[in-house]
């Protein structure tokens, strides 16, 4: 690993009070981010600290000077960060590792990120604040992956329109809903191809109350299985903001309300309710 490099001297002297570390962050269209570190700490060895939330797993960065009392760290595309919240710390030599506040995010590269359709593997990485007021960075690595486009709410159906990357599609490929919970067997849905990628429509009809998860099995039964999610923008939550009407259908288990929705994971699911 590169050996970290000195810190900048601090103004003021050793006797000045600390204040906490910010960090800039700016990400790029291949999913690496660069940090820009204020630190008003003593000289010595620095690197900014990614620890995954609930976890054991670390990743350290050298810092580097980076002009005035700024230092920097990469984090490239290639280098894996596994799925998660990964919480950002600055560490200096002999020190305590410090909680990093969140400064300005330059997330521009992320709107309408396009990775070309050979991609094998999608990484995301998203910087942002904390309830706390805490710098963490949500990751996300999938290969295969399949990215959730428009939806179209019918009259008691969801059309799904999806880009797949890391595989092709064979022609016995279907997509299905899940039971999350497994009670109920998964309900297929056909393929068709679409403008720059493929649809399915799902039935709302044909879900049992429940949570129900879309999946593609773009070689059919015996290849793999790919969430269907929403991750190629710059918004870590989608779902508070991405917020789909309620359709009322009857089936012949009953009436049931049906609403699509994107989970913590930004994954999409349909969410069904017996009605009565």
């Amino acid at each position: 690993m590169t050996s970290p490099a000195r810190r900048p001297p601090v103004p003021g002297g050793a006797d000045e009070p600390a204040t906490t570390p910010r960090a800039d962050c700016v990400a790029d269209a291949a999913g690496g981010l660069t940090f820009d570190v204020t630190d008003e700490g003593g000289p010595g060895p620095a690197q900014l600290l990614l620890r995954r939330r609930g976890g054991q797993e670390e990743v350290r960065l050298p810092l580097t000077p980076a002009g005035g009392h700024h230092l920097r760290a990469a984090l490239p595309a290639g280098v894996a960060l596994p799925e998660g919240r990964w919480d950002a710390y600055l560490r200096a030599a002999g020190a305590e590792p410090r909680r990093l506040a969140p400064g300005l995010n330059d997330l521009r590269s992320l709107v309408d990120r396009a990775p070309t359709a050979a991609a094998e593997r999608i990484a995301v990485r998203i910087p942002y604040a904390t309830k706390h007021g805490n710098l963490s960075v949500r990751s996300w690595e999938r290969a295969p992956h399949a990215e959730a486009g428009a939806l179209h709410i019918g009259d008691g159906e969801l059309t799904v329109s999806a880009r797949l990357y890391g595989t092709g599609t064979a022609p016995d490929a279907y997509a299905e809903a899940a039971d999350r919970h497994g009670t109920f067997p998964p309900v297929r849905a056909d393929v068709a191809p679409a403008p720059g990628g493929l649809r399915f429509t799902v039935a709302y009809g044909a879900l049992r109350p429940g949570l129900w998860d879309l999946w593609l099995r773009p070689g059919g039964a015996a290849g793999p299985r790919v969430r269907i999610a929403r991750l190629l923008d710059d918004i870590v939550d989608k779902k508070p903001v991405y917020v789909y009407p309620t359709v009322g259908v009857d089936t012949e288990h009953g009436p049931v309300e049906a609403t699509p929705y994107y989970t913590v994971d930004n994954d999409l699911s349909v969410t069904v309710a017996a009605v009565g």
